[in-house]
This record gives C-alpha cells, sequence and structure tokens, in this order.
C-alpha cells in the first residue's frame, strides 16, 4: 500500500484505545505501538507534512500495512504493547525505544510480601508480574494497588520491626494500614496483598465483588474497623480506571471468539492466547448476511476442522479452550469432533463473568469496529461505481470491471495484459496474459481487438475462472482506434453488449478522459471516479508491462541457449526453468546439466562443451 492508502486507512480507525502493528512488504512486523486514539496516532505517521525524527521517518518507508487491536483502555494497550513486542521482537521498536529492556511488579517471598517496580528479574523465588514497556506506568501500576489496599510502601522489614516507633505519616492520612504497629494478621494482611496483585493482573470488578462481599461479613460480624477498612479499598478502587486483560491469561492456551453484524455482513474475530498471552488476533468477513448465529456454526467448523488455508488455527493446533459470545446449535456435536482430532479434549463454553468475559467482550469490539471499517470503505466503493455508472449511463452499478492494454518491444512482439477490478477492489486472481498469435509487427489495433476476441472466445466456450464471468464494463488503455478495433471483434459474440470504453491520458501521463466512439467524457471535475479510474489505467498499465519484460527477459536467455548446436527452444526452457539464468547454466557440470528434467545426456554434453571449450 501506498503512504496515501495508509494514510487513508488510518483515517477510518476509531478514536479508541488500542495497539497497532506495522509490517512491511515482507507481512514481518517492523513496529508495535500503543495509542490513547488509534485514529490519531496512526494517522500521523502517514499524514503529508507532519516532521519525524531519522529513525521514525525509515521505519514508515518500509512500512506497508497495518492492523490494529482495539482495547478497553489505554493502561490495556499499554500491557498488550508489550506482549506484542516480545512476541515479534519488531525491528524499528528497538530504534525507536533505544533497547531500554523491560519493567516488571515483583512481589517480594517473605512472611508480609511487598510490591515494588523493577526492571530486571532475578532468580529469588519472588513473583513477577510483566514485563511491560514502560517503567512509569509500572511504578504507577504498584503505587495506585499499593493506595488501594493500603500496602506499606516504606523501607521497614516485617515483623522485624513491628512496634519499633509510631506509625508514620502515610498511616495518619489513611493511605497505609500500619502494618508497623503489629496490630494486622499475617493472614489479613496476605489478603490485602492478594487483592492488589489481582487488581494488577485482571481489573477491578472481579476483585470488587470479593472486596464487598467481605465487607458485608465483617459488618455482620461487627468488625466495624475491618469493614472500614475493606470499604475505603473499594471506593479507591472504583476511581481507578479500568485495568488490563492481556497480562496474564488463565487458560495457558485459549482462543477467543466473537461475532458482530452490521452493514450487510458479518465479521468473526478470534483471539489466540498462547502460553498465557495474546499472541495474534485474526479477523474473518462474511458478506451478504446478518445471520450470526448460521455464520457462527459454519465458522467455527471451517476453521477448526479444516478450509481454506488462510483459515487455520494458529499452530495449526486446536487449543485447549474455545471462549465463544455464543454457543452453535451444534455444539456438542463439534466439541466431539475437536477432541477427536486434537486427541485430547477441548472445552468450548461461553464465559459469564470475569476474565473470560471480558475477553469475548474484547474480542467482540474489534469484530465491530472492523465491520464499521469495512463499511466506511465499501460504501466509498460503492459511492465511486454508482458516479461512474451515472457518469456513463450506465443502467447498472459496474461490479466487475475488465481493463486491457498492450505492451510492445522492438523486433515486433506484443503482449496484452488483462487486470480485473470486482466491488472495485483489484481482484489479482482475475488477471490474465496474451500473447499475440496472429497479429505481426506493432500494431496497438488490432493486438487489442486479438486479446478481446480470444476473450470472448473463451467465454462462449463456457470456461472456468474469470473467463467464464461476463463483465459489466471494459475498459480500455487507449483512444477512439482502441474501442472501435474491439467494438468490431466483439460484434456478434457474447460479449458484444459489454459496455465499452478507452482510457486516455494527457501530456503528463495522467488520465484526462473516458472516451467511446461517440466521444470524449471528462471526469477530472469527479475526484473520486477520477482517482479510481486512474488506478486503474496504472494497474492494467504495469501488469502488461511487467508481463512484457518477463517474457523479453526469457526469450533473450532462450535466443542465448539455442546458439549452441543441437540446443533448440523446449531444451533452452528446460535449462532456464532449471537454473534460472544462463550464467547458472554456464557454472554447472555436465552431470548436473543431464540430470534436469528435460535435457539429454547428449544436449548436456554440447552445452558444457560450449562454455567450457578447454575441457
Amino acid at each position: 500500500m501506498t503512504k496515501e492508502e495508509l494514510y487513508q486507512k488510518a483515517k477510518s480507525l476509531p478514536l479508541l484505545p488500542g495497539v497497532y502493528i506495522i509490517r512491511d512488504k515482507k507481512d514481518e512486523v517492523i513496529y508495535v505501538g500503543k495509542a490513547k486514539r488509534l485514529r490519531t496516532r496512526v494517522s500521523q505517521y502517514f499524514r503529508e507534512g507532519v516532521p519525524h525524527d531519522a529513525k521514525v521517518t525509515r521505519m514508515i518507508e518500509a512500512a506497508y500495512s497495518f492492523d490494529v487491536i482495539v482495547t478497553q483502555s489505554e493502561f490495556e494497550a499499554l500491557v498488550l504493547e508489550c506482549s506484542q513486542i516480545k512476541q515479534h521482537d519488531p525491528k524499528y521498536n528497538i530504534l525507536l525505544k533505544d533497547d531500554k529492556g523491560y519493567s516488571y511488579v515483583r512481589v517480594s517471598k517473605e512472611p508480609y510480601p511487598k510490591l515494588t517496580a523493577v526492571l530486571q528479574k532475578a532468580d529469588d523465588g519472588a513473583e513477577y508480574i510483566g514485563p511491560f514497556i514502560s517503567s512509569f506506568a509500572v511504578r504507577e501500576m504498584v503505587e495506585t494497588a499499593s493506595m488501594a489496599f493500603r500496602l506499606p510502601t516504606c523501607g521497614k522489614k516485617f515483623p522485624q520491626d513491628f512496634r519499633k516507633g509510631r506509625p508514620c505519616l502515610n498511616a495518619h492520612i489513611g493511605r497505609c494500614m500500619a502494618l508497623c504497629t503489629g496490630r494486622i494478621s499475617q493472614e489479613e494482611y496476605a489478603e490485602c496483598v492478594a487483592g492488589a496483585v489481582r487488581l494488577i493482573k485482571q481489573g477491578k470488578q472481579e476483585i470488587l465483588k470479593t472486596l464487598q462481599q467481605r465487607m458485608e461479613t465483617a459488618a455482620e460480624e461487627l468488625q466495624f474497623e475491618k469493614a472500614a477498612r475493606l470499604r475505603d479499598q473499594i471506593k479507591a478502587i472504583e476511581k481507578l480506571t479500568p485495568g488490563q486483560k492481556v497480562v496474564s491469561n488463565e487458560e495457558k492456551e485459549q482462543d477467543v471468539v466473537a461475532l458482530g453484524a452490521g452493514a450487510g455482513a458479518v465479521c468473526a474475530a478470534v483471539l489466540c492466547f498462547r502460553g498465557g498471552r495474546l499472541v495474534e488476533k485474526r479477523e474473518f468477513l462474511f458478506y451478504d448476511t446478518t445471520d450470526t448465529a448460521a455464520v457462527r456454526e459454519e465458522f467455527l467448523a471451517r476453521y477448526y476442522l479444516g478450509g481454506s488455508e488462510e483459515a487455520q488455527p494458529l499452530y495449526e493446533k486446536i487449543p485447549k479452550v474455545i471462549a465463544l459470545d455464543e454457543l452453535p446449535e451444534d455444539a456438542e456435536t463439534l466439541t466431539q469432533l475437536l477432541c477427536e482430532t486434537r486427541g485430547a479434549k477441548v472445552r468450548m463454553y461461553v464465559p459469564q463473568r470475569g476474565d473470560g468475559a471480558a475477553l469475548v467482550r474484547m474480542a467482540y469490539t474489534n469484530a465491530v469496529d472492523r465491520l464499521a471499517r469495512e463499511s466506511g470503505r465499501y460504501q466509498k466503493e460503492t459511492r465511486v461505481l454508482d458516479e461512474l455508472a451515472g457518469l456513463l449511463g450506465l443502467k447498472e452499478i459496474p461490479r466487475v470491471i475488465e481493463s486491457y492494454d498492450i505492451s510492445n518491444w522492438g523486433e515486433g512482439t506484443s503482449v496484452a495484459g488483462m487486470v480485473v477490478f470486482q466491488e472495485g477492489k483489484p481482484n489479482r486472481a482475475g488477471y490474465r496474459r496474451f500473447k499475440m498469435k496472429t497479429v505481426a509487427g506493432t500494431d496497438d489495433y488490432a493486438s487489442m481487438a486479438e486479446a478481446l476476441s480470444r476473450r470472448a472466445a473463451q467465454y462462449e466456450a463456457g470456461a472456468q475462472g474469470q473467463f467464464g464471468v461476463k463483465p459489466d464494463l471494459i475498459l480500455l488503455d487507449g483512444g477512439k482506434g482502441q474501442v472501435s478495433a474491439v467494438r468490431a471483434a466483439l460484434a456478434g459474440t457474447k460479449l458484444a453488449d459489454v459496455p465499452l470504453y478507452g482510457m486516455v491520458k494527457d501530456n503528463r501521463h495522467r488520465t484526462r478522459a473516458i472516451v467511446s466512439e461517440a466521444g470524449e467524457v471528462a471526469i477530472n471535475q469527479l475526484r473520486g471516479v477520477f482517482t479510481f479510474v486512474t488506478s486503474i489505467q496504472d494497474e492494467v498499465h504495469r501488469f502488461a508491462i511487467s508481463y512484457q519484460r518477463t517474457a523479453q527477459k526469457a526469450k533473450s536467455y532462450a535466443v542465448t541457449l539455442t546458439k549452441i548446436p543441437g540446443i533448440g527452444e523446449a531444451t533452452a526452457r528446460a535449462l532456464m526453468k532449471a537454473f534460472g539464468t544462463v550464467r547458472a547454466v554456464s557454472e554447472q557440470k555436465e552431470e548436473t546439466l543431464a540430470q534436469a528434467p528435460g535435457v539429454s545426456k547428449r544436449a548436456a554434453k554440447a552445452v558444457y562443451a560450449w562454455f567450457h571449450p578447454e575441457a
């Protein structure tokens, strides 16, 4: 994708917190970042005129695509960012963050544990929560959790320092339980530490329920001081922003699946947890339906029990646990098949509360967000197609558009490229190439006519694939001459009634107008149509040129090898297919050449002797 395309995609993102993952042309993750508002943050990378330092500039130049994971809070995005960076080790995260390392929350192993922020894990038996990217965020988490549960933050050792002096100022202002007085039992203190750890790991909802029950029990037992302390903890926690759900998942191997519907489509979002951490998010779109129940039943079976190569479970393994927003109707049968396929027990369920329910809500949020973005893109593309139909006087929106271009080279050989745009987007599976068979020399009109004649013949013969589809519109790279030649070639065929137009450029090689035999139709006043037609013309030109260069290169290689006595075109092609280049052929031993498919021992001997006359 171009920088402008990336910017347009970023503009469709929601103003919600989350993580963005930037990839290069090889689909490798090169940068992972978090944002309080995804649209604002990501669009800054690709908007023209925004200054960046040298490191960020290099990252942007390498960027080719990006994806986002929407979260419930910035805090959660921070932790997810850390998890993704640890998973992918992106190149530019190391550069942009100066490789400062990770931070952890340490829970000491002693009779009265303490929570501290540390930069390194040590083999000391303590519990470490993390890693986290931001040391500031870790310090803030420790301070917030300690304040909510009134844990001591001083340097005293317990129980050694019990009753050695009066309580400090924090105890007097209600920020510490005054453990130093020796009036707090070890069991009661352990409960507070466990609550603080749970707050950091899972968020506030579950711990609030537990504290509420404990407070009511304490009040009923007339333990008013304990009830008051619990009440203060509840109030302190209620003031906090939502906790995160992705630092650690109790289920070490789990998928979380939720479906959303809208704008005539259904999206299935899959959050993949491995080793207790979120390692990947996948989204699958199903158009022309809003029946989530039917899609859920079909999707789960295809995704976990077989289907397309793209729809395979992470690591090609069914997880132990699958958390769903709803169970499919055939849940019992599907679970049995999953168990048999995995060779072990698989649990499929709908979490009702706690961390599992929160993760399902997170998956649902991502599914709905993807639908919203797709809806915006789909509406934009449909609007452009509608404008194009109105401009050309078409009765229906041209959902399938085929475009053709001719490319020549010096010796008079011509090739044609055919590209397909479906629903306003390139459909590369439908691209086709033609090498002229009947046209002698360089004749664009005759070459275009031959290509379309062969296309029509394929359709009439009931061909499969794109040749078996009747297009709604044909666009030729050229003017009235090309249009007239093709119109005559299609006369009497089943494609004769397909609307046919040419695309002409100005002296700056920019698309200027659409032409028919009746005249020109200006498009530069309609920005959307102008951009769309230009993209079609640029794509078909690129495709035709690439075929011409490939064919020319292959032919030049074949000509070099056919100069060898006894080597014909078939043997030359076999050698090129086996070794790639003429130079590679020249470097092979005679025995190696003879082992290539389609190359006889006699031919191998002739080739070796040609390149090694001294032998």
